[in-house]
């Protein structure tokens, strides 16, 4: 098991305010600022903050290094329980396999203020939306998200790829995210 040092404890509370301070960014853009205040206050219980600081390397995600060498995360199962702008909140059915429902549209805004912010803060200085859709297109392949979801991440992530900051927030303070939602899910509907 990974050691608990001052050094991971600060890093991983910096990571985790950078992060937040960008959904937070993103979400205040996209009409949803309760939503940004409140997004991942989750990361602070000890379950979650705890774990994390032990695999925290400031580059990648704890969950993730938890999971390599553990085969699961506590804090990842106790994360996504209580966050619905997590794609996995909204799997039901678990005897029948797990199946995937159509996130709520505030949760999808939330999840691509998520994904972005994530990335800021991951990526830093090196983060681009054209490295955001290529980082989609690789994880959308084994995700168990409802095919409606996908899409509309598709359709976001391909328009962002090719747009400045400037254009991606304007289009999020238009509504943009929303309108992809509104528009997919009534197909599936």
């Amino acid at each position: 098991m990974e050691k608990i040092t001052l050094k991971k404890v600060i890093g991983h509370f910096k990571t985790i305010h950078t992060h937040r301070k960008w959904v937070r960014k993103y979400c205040f853009l996209a009409g949803i600022p309760w939503r940004g205040i409140t997004h991942d206050l989750s990361k602070y219980s000890p379950t979650e903050f705890w774990e994390s600081v032990r695999y925290w390397t400031g580059n990648g995600s704890p969950i993730d290094a938890c999971k390599k060498e553990n085969g699961f995360s506590r804090g990842w199962l106790h994360h996504k329980g209580r966050n619905p702008h997590h794609y996995e909140y909204w799997m039901d059915n678990f005897d029948k396999g797990g199946i995937p429902l159509i996130m709520q549209e505030k949760d999808f805004t939330e999840q691509v203020c998520d994904f972005l912010g994530a990335a800021r803060a991951y990526t830093k200085d090196k983060f681009s939306y054209q490295a955001e859709l290529e980082w989609w297109d690789k994880k959308r392949e084994n995700c168990a998200m409802h095919s409606a979801n996908k899409q509309m991440l598709n359709t976001i992530f391909n328009n962002f790829s090719t747009k400045t900051d400037e254009e991606v927030e304007d289009l999020i303070k238009h509504k943009y995210i929303q309108q992809v939602w509104r528009e997919i899910s009534e197909y599936y509907s």
